[in-house]
């Protein structure tokens, strides 16, 4: 009887061991597909930023091009009425005299 008993408890804390042990394994297990779900995430992260920082720097670029094609205009505007504001000035001399 003492026998059984002690068998039985044997056996319980074997069976007690080996759900842990099942438990602990499917946890690392859960985990592991969580690190690769994160790690994969990271890098799509990691590669949003680089497109990002790409775009910002392009943007950055097209904005100095275009503040120059501005000032170019500017000026080229302004040489532009300068000449038609001589013109005006010499036919105003013409009709005159």
């Amino acid at each position: 009887m003492m026998e059984d008993l002690l068998r039985m408890e044997e056996t319980d804390s074997l069976a007690a061991l080996e759900e842990r042990i099942l438990r602990a394994v499917e946890m690392v297990s859960t985990l592991r597909e969580e690190k690769q779900a994160l790690q994969k995430e990271l890098e799509d992260a990691l590669e949003a930023k680089e497109a990002a920082r790409r775009d910002a720097d392009q943007a950055r670029a097209d904005a100095a091009r275009l503040n120059g094609e501005v000032a170019s205009l500017q000026s080229e505007r302004k040489q532009v009425r300068t000449r038609i504001e001589k013109l005006l000035g010499q036919m105003d001399l013409l009709s005159n005299t």
